[in-house]
């Protein structure tokens, strides 16, 4: 698969970490599978890892305050 953002690189397996702000805390989800540009290192998330990513921080939400450093292997 092409990369979407520079158009000549090849999108390949690779884990990254998401960074998210919330209304009151920060959140950050280590170890999140991807996939990545192998020339700008641009990331792309499938459909099914967005939406748990969306579950994660919905149930953060309500009980984080301030910082949270998941691996999302753990939750996931």
């Amino acid at each position: 698969m092409r990369c979407t953002s520079c158009k000549s690189g090849e999108m390949a397996e690779s884990k990254t970490s998401y960074f998210a702000q919330l209304k009151d805390c920060y959140v950050i989800i280590e170890n999140v599978p991807c996939l990545k540009c192998k020339q700008c290192g641009d990331v792309v998330f499938l459909s099914s890892v967005a939406e748990k990513i969306d579950d994660i921080l919905d149930s953060l939400e309500k009980i984080v305050s301030k910082i949270s450093i998941i691996d999302y292997t753990k939750v996931a």
